[in-house]
């Protein structure tokens, strides 16, 4: 249960004052940092001072920007630690910068397909799906059919991001938001005939799953359109600059708030983040799995909604912990790449071989550091980014070489071992 924050009666001026106050500083960079709801200023209050009256102080020193969407009227402030959030952002996300300067392009499409797979699987994981991530992948490279309600909503996001990233310039429109619900919940829903359909009544609340206690009534269905409209203008102008990274998490939390779709709401609202981020210009975001880290952290996810709603639509606390989630994201991405680049680097030893290509190589240090490993043509096309005949060329090439020997694994398909005589006809290539 939120509790709601308290009525004050303390004059602006005497706010004012407590503001500006050098003795209190600290207090307030500590709240503004963490962008606290009341019930953690209450406890953070200077000694001395009365935690309501401390209350009164932060919410006026929170008075800033205005956006309206319908008759809702949502106000934050960018303090001094978003400002250097979004700098970061600004700095490694995107501008003049290629994607070649952190990620190669020899390897960014395994790293691209990889990103978008943990996106998908983690998106959909906040909505109920129960797959494991193992087979979700496996399911996701091996292009196999969902075996239930759980993979297809995992299949659908990896389809729609992909959808996303192809449509990143077209403006947004109720349309394409539409079409993006369609793909996403597409199979998924108990009646397929609100996929790609707004909702056309009030039967919808969002509850606490634990407790059912309803946190969220939306906006009465008529006013849908209307809130979509302006929606729409906000994506599409910039009459009025405002930081596209704010834009991008205003828009998210719209959609949520808005819940225009009797399901789905959570998933289309992240979509349209990545969406305009991408819009934007922010092609680093393509390799974050966002969703996975709001994943690991959703009570707090859920939390900045309703205190959203309960601090008179103070958006704040939802750009704040969003802003907190990309550069999370950012700092495992970078661990991530750290990481395959030491895998590059051992790599390199196996690329000296005469006469075998850079997917060879990797299918050699596979066999080097997994012996009892099985390849199969269809399973490595996907991840590393070509046809099934030019893998099976690949492997074949490794079987003339008395690397690998074939494996018949039924009466159509056939594998690949590590020959038994394997480390002698690596020493004896690397001697030649």
């Amino acid at each position: 249960m939120i509790e709601n924050p308290p009525k004050s009666d303390f004059n602006p001026e005497a706010a004012v004052s407590l503001i500006i106050n050098p003795e209190y500083r600290s207090y307030f960079r500590k709240v503004d940092e963490n962008y606290y709801y009341w019930d953690k200023v209450k406890y953070n209050s200077p000694k001395g001072i009365d935690p309501k009256d401390f209350w009164a102080a932060i919410k006026l020193s929170r008075m800033s920007s205005v956006v309206s969407f319908g008759k809702y009227i949502f106000k934050y402030k960018i303090n001094d630690f978003m400002q250097k959030y979004l700098h970061d952002f600004d700095m490694n996300f995107g501008g003049t910068l290629s994607s070649d300067n952190l990620i190669s392009g020899k390897t960014k499409h395994y790293y691209l397909l990889s990103s978008i797979m943990e996106e998908a699987i983690a998106s959909s994981q906040m909505e109920g799906a129960s797959t494991t991530r193992k087979v979700a992948k496996e399911m996701l490279r091996k292009q196999k059919k969902p075996k239930d309600s759980s993979q297809q909503m995992i299949l659908n996001n990896y389809k729609t991001i992909r959808f996303l990233s192809e449509n990143k310039n077209e403006p947004l429109t109720k349309e394409l938001l539409l079409e993006i619900h369609r793909q996403i919940t597409e199979k998924t829903l108990e009646n397929p005939e609100e996929e790609g359909k707004f909702r056309n009544s009030n039967d919808i609340v969002v509850s606490n799953n634990i407790t059912g206690e309803v946190a969220h009534n939306p906006p009465d269905y008529n006013e849908i359109e209307t809130v979509l409209n302006d929606l729409c203008d906000f994506a599409n102008t910039d009459e009025t600059f405002i930081h596209p990274i704010i834009k991008a998490i205003i828009i998210h939390f719209v959609i949520s708030f808005l819940h225009p779709f009797t399901d789905g709401n959570g998933r289309t609202a992240r979509s349209l983040f990545y969406w305009y981020m991408l819009k934007k210009g922010y092609w680093l975001t393509e390799f974050l799995s966002i969703s996975r880290i709001i994943y690991a952290s959703k009570d707090k996810y859920e939390k900045v909604f309703l205190y959203t709603e309960h601090d008179d639509y103070d958006l704040g606390y939802f750009i704040n912990y969003n802003l907190v989630v990309l550069n999370k994201a950012f700092i495992e991405l970078t661990k991530y790449l750290e990481r395959k680049a030491k895998e590059q680097a051992a790599l390199f030893e196996f690329k000296t071989i005469i006469g075998i290509n850079e997917r060879q190589a990797q299918i050699i240090k596979i066999a080097t550091e997994k012996p009892s490993t099985i390849f199969i043509s269809k399973d490595l096309q996907t991840e590393l980014g070509v046809s099934v005949k030019t893998i099976r060329s690949d492997l074949e090439g490794l079987v003339q070489m008395g690397l690998l020997k074939t494996y018949p694994l039924n009466q159509r398909l056939v594998g690949y071992l590590r020959a038994e005589d394997f480390e002698d006809k690596i020493r004896e290539i690397r001697g030649n």
